[in-house]
């Protein structure tokens, strides 16, 4: 940071000119495409990475792109539809014509409007909610914004800072988020390595070990309350609002959520309200099987994906039950895992929350200057 207050204080003491994006930017037109022939022409050994609506993106290969307007330079790809948001790019790539995108002549000066627009992602989210069911933004919302232009070398030093924090390649989310990917992929081969016994182990359903609990009364969604004290599991197996009615409420024990459309298992250890129709809340009733080791079996059962409700599936899979001793070596290794993947006050996800804040507190600091006031 010393560094970078020197070059202010020896570069612009008396604050930055403000411009509009259109006057500094020049602003790239992408090529019109329909989404069928994008997934016609999508290859995943392409050259050319096409950017659609919402989180829509696919490779291709030039010569299939028909009336290709392909751009080689590093440029702020504007997501104007769905979802509004800002993605740096600096390989060949294209993006439907209903979206838009920015370049320069210097690759840092084209990162920093990325870090601009990205800090000020809200905003344009904000300014295009009230543009249908689908948020949308118009071409003026992104050419007429103001941003600061300090020298390029304040530019480069801001710019370098935040790379070391970023989701871009070498930065430290992104490492981060890497890192988690090959944990994750560990944890499930370790899973599926422990779970995998001898046929000598005996098997049993899960409908045979298990009962399904309901809740004395179903609560409707506005009796979420934000500031209830039990946190209230949806069909997505999310926890929501909060719930004050203690009398409805599974007391504190260990309880496996299974989705019926969703097929998502979560294992549940604390007190908590049932708060959708499509999901199941399970106890076990056997002294033979753990629940910790009931829900790592039932996370690791492949169920077919579609609208049909799956518990009846689910319930008639038989799982093998090796003595309780083994059954504690496994899911204390499995905890160790899981608690690394997926643990948000301790893990790899902690971390990255952490390192998330850290770089959205540097980037709005960062990213904020004095104008300088012009005189006659």
């Amino acid at each position: 940071m010393s560094k970078l207050e020197n070059l202010i204080a020896e570069l612009c003491p008396d604050g930055v000119e403000f411009k509009t994006v259109k006057e500094v930017y020049k602003r790239l037109r992408g090529t019109p495409i329909t989404a069928e022939k994008m997934k016609e022409i999508a290859d995943e050994n392409g050259d050319v990475r096409i950017f659609a609506g919402g989180k829509t993106v696919i490779d291709s290969f030039k010569k299939d792109i028909p009336n290709a307007n392909v751009i080689n330079v590093p440029a702020v790809i504007v997501q104007s539809r769905g979802i509004i948001d800002f993605i740096f790019y600096e390989k060949p790539f294209t993006f439907k014509n209903e979206m838009w995108a920015y370049t320069s002549e210097d690759r840092i000066a084209v990162k920093f409007l990325y870090y601009i627009l990205k800090n000020n992602v809200q905003y344009f989210r904000e300014i295009a909610s009230g543009m249908g069911s689908l948020p949308q933004i118009s071409l003026s919302a992104t050419e007429d914004f103001r941003i600061p232009i300090p020298p390029l070398e304040i530019q480069r030093e801001i710019v370098r800072i935040l790379d070391k924090f970023s989701d871009s390649n070498d930065g430290l989310i992104s490492l981060l988020q890497r890192e988690l990917i090959l944990r994750k992929k560990q944890y499930e081969f370790y899973r599926d390595q422990l779970l995998n016994f001898d046929s000598d182990v005996e098997l049993k359903s899960i409908e045979s070990l298990s009962k399904i609990l309901t809740p004395k009364i179903k609560i409707k969604s506005n009796d979420y309350l934000t500031s209830g004290i039990y946190p209230v599991i949806d069909q997505g197996q999310k926890f929501i609002g909060g719930y004050t009615n203690a009398t409805n409420v599974f007391p504190k024990g260990e309880y496996i959520i299974f989705g019926d459309h969703t097929c998502i298992v979560k294992f549940v250890d604390f007190e908590f309200a049932q708060g959708a129709d499509g999901i199941k809340i399970i106890q076990t009733k056997s002294d033979e099987i753990l629940p910790k080791f009931l829900y790592y079996c039932m996370s690791n059962v492949r169920i077919e994906s579609s609208y049909a409700r799956h518990w009846s599936k689910m319930k008639a899979i038989e799982i093998p039950i090796p003595p309780i001793e083994t059954q504690k070596k496994i899911v204390a290794t499995l905890d160790r895992f899981d608690k690394l993947c997926n643990d948000l006050t301790s893990g790899i996800p902690a971390e990255i929350q952490a390192r998330q804040k850290q770089y959205e507190y540097y980037r709005d600091k960062l990213l904020t200057f004095k104008i300088k006031e012009e005189f006659d």
